[in-house]
């Protein structure tokens, strides 16, 4: 989902494992990113989909320190509270929650 101009919660190439220290030579950083990159699009346009707005609420694609996808969201403590409350409507919905 590029271009939404949320600059607080960007797109940019953000390592999980940024505390510790240095990017590790050899280590495909890129591919883990992309990776993460897709999932967090389909998250965001499913966000989209219920009515969030990605100014308030978003995934953004990450990497650990080993070069792994990750999915972080990230977002203001009341639109999450919404989507929090989404999502128990969903996993009460009498399947027990099975995925």
């Amino acid at each position: 989902m590029a271009g939404a101009g949320e600059d607080w919660m960007g797109d940019a190439l953000d390592i999980a494992g940024a505390d510790g220290g240095l990017w590790v030579s050899g280590v495909d950083y890129v591919a883990g990113w992309r990776s993460a990159r897709e999932a967090a699009d389909r998250l965001n346009r499913a966000l989209l989909g219920v009515g969030l707005e990605l100014s308030q609420v978003r995934a953004v694609a990450s990497t650990d320190e080993d070069g792994l996808g990750v999915v972080r969201m990230a977002g203001w403590p009341d639109v999450v509270e919404r989507l929090a409350v989404l999502l128990e409507a969903v996993t009460s919905g009498g399947d027990g929650g099975a995925a």
